[in-house]
Protein backbone atom coordinates (compact mmCIF):
# COMPACT_ATOMS: atom_id res chain seq x y z
CA UNK A 1 0.00 0.00 0.00
CA UNK A 2 1.30 3.21 -1.10
CA UNK A 3 1.05 6.60 0.92
CA UNK A 4 0.52 9.92 -0.81
CA UNK A 5 2.56 12.76 0.95
CA UNK A 6 1.34 16.02 0.32
CA UNK A 7 3.32 18.65 -1.34
CA UNK A 8 4.55 20.47 1.91
CA UNK A 9 5.25 16.82 3.17
CA UNK A 10 7.49 15.77 0.50
CA UNK A 11 11.82 15.73 0.87
CA UNK A 12 13.45 17.91 -1.73
CA UNK A 13 16.03 15.95 -3.33
CA UNK A 14 19.32 18.26 -3.83
CA UNK A 15 21.29 18.31 -7.00
CA UNK A 16 24.56 19.18 -5.27
CA UNK A 17 26.57 17.49 -2.37
CA UNK A 18 26.41 20.17 0.19
CA UNK A 19 29.97 22.04 0.93
CA UNK A 20 30.12 21.94 4.69
CA UNK A 21 33.19 23.72 4.72
CA UNK A 22 31.59 26.76 2.87
CA UNK A 23 29.18 26.88 5.36
CA UNK A 24 31.69 27.21 8.21
CA UNK A 25 33.35 29.78 6.36
CA UNK A 26 30.36 31.81 5.78
CA UNK A 27 29.83 31.52 10.20
CA UNK A 28 33.75 32.94 10.17
CA UNK A 29 33.68 36.70 10.56
CA UNK A 30 34.04 38.51 7.68
CA UNK A 31 37.12 41.39 7.39
CA UNK A 32 36.88 43.73 4.55
CA UNK A 33 40.47 43.82 2.89
CA UNK A 34 41.34 46.44 0.31
CA UNK A 35 43.44 44.94 -2.47
CA UNK A 36 44.57 46.49 -5.32
CA UNK A 37 45.51 44.16 -8.47
CA UNK A 38 46.33 44.89 -12.38
CA UNK A 39 43.53 45.84 -14.34
CA UNK A 40 43.63 42.68 -16.66
CA UNK A 41 44.06 40.21 -13.82
CA UNK A 42 40.95 41.98 -12.37
CA UNK A 43 38.84 41.50 -15.70
CA UNK A 44 40.21 38.08 -16.26
CA UNK A 45 38.79 37.07 -12.32
CA UNK A 46 35.57 38.29 -13.36
CA UNK A 47 35.32 35.90 -16.50
CA UNK A 48 36.13 33.06 -14.16
CA UNK A 49 34.46 34.02 -11.33
CA UNK A 50 31.48 36.05 -11.78
CA UNK A 51 31.82 39.90 -10.78
CA UNK A 52 29.64 39.10 -7.55
CA UNK A 53 31.68 36.11 -6.81
CA UNK A 54 35.25 37.61 -6.63
CA UNK A 55 35.65 36.99 -2.52
CA UNK A 56 34.26 33.60 -2.79
CA UNK A 57 36.87 32.65 -5.83
CA UNK A 58 39.91 34.78 -4.43
CA UNK A 59 39.04 33.28 -0.40
CA UNK A 60 39.59 29.70 -2.19
CA UNK A 61 42.66 30.67 -4.21
CA UNK A 62 44.16 32.17 -1.28
CA UNK A 63 43.05 28.73 0.77
CA UNK A 64 44.95 27.12 -1.42
CA UNK A 65 47.71 28.75 -2.29
CA UNK A 66 48.52 29.02 1.88
CA UNK A 67 48.24 24.90 1.90
CA UNK A 68 50.62 24.46 -0.69
CA UNK A 69 53.14 26.95 0.77
CA UNK A 70 52.65 24.77 4.13
CA UNK A 71 53.38 22.08 2.18
CA UNK A 72 56.61 23.20 1.02
CA UNK A 73 58.17 24.58 4.14
CA UNK A 74 57.51 21.38 6.03
CA UNK A 75 59.03 19.18 3.22
CA UNK A 76 62.42 21.95 2.94
CA UNK A 77 62.41 21.64 6.87
CA UNK A 78 62.25 17.67 6.45
CA UNK A 79 64.26 17.61 3.65
CA UNK A 80 67.41 15.09 4.05
CA UNK A 81 66.12 13.43 7.72
CA UNK A 82 66.04 10.23 5.74
CA UNK A 83 69.53 8.11 5.71
CA UNK A 84 70.09 7.79 1.97
CA UNK A 85 71.28 4.37 2.45
CA UNK A 86 68.26 2.64 3.48
CA UNK A 87 66.08 4.31 0.59
CA UNK A 88 68.46 4.02 -2.53
CA UNK A 89 65.22 4.19 -5.05
CA UNK A 90 64.77 7.92 -4.03
CA UNK A 91 67.86 9.07 -4.73
CA UNK A 92 67.44 10.41 -8.19
CA UNK A 93 63.64 11.29 -10.10
CA UNK A 94 64.50 8.36 -12.52
CA UNK A 95 64.78 5.95 -9.68
CA UNK A 96 62.00 7.31 -7.67
CA UNK A 97 59.85 6.92 -10.53
CA UNK A 98 60.75 3.77 -11.67
CA UNK A 99 59.87 2.65 -8.12
CA UNK A 100 56.25 4.43 -8.15
CA UNK A 101 55.62 1.74 -11.17
CA UNK A 102 57.23 -1.11 -9.38
CA UNK A 103 54.64 -0.30 -6.15
CA UNK A 104 51.86 -0.15 -8.46
CA UNK A 105 52.46 -3.06 -10.68
CA UNK A 106 52.71 -4.89 -7.41
CA UNK A 107 49.71 -4.13 -6.22
CA UNK A 108 47.63 -4.47 -9.98
CA UNK A 109 49.55 -8.25 -10.13
CA UNK A 110 49.73 -8.82 -6.20
CA UNK A 111 53.58 -9.34 -4.55
CA UNK A 112 53.62 -12.84 -6.60
CA UNK A 113 52.70 -11.86 -9.60
CA UNK A 114 49.59 -13.90 -9.80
Amino acid sequence: MRRWMRKDERMTMRTKPIDRAKEVRAAAKRVPVNLSLPEGLVQELDLVSGARNRSSFVEEAVRRAIRRERLRVSIERTAGSLPDDRYPHWKTSEDVVAWVRQMRAEETRGPEGA
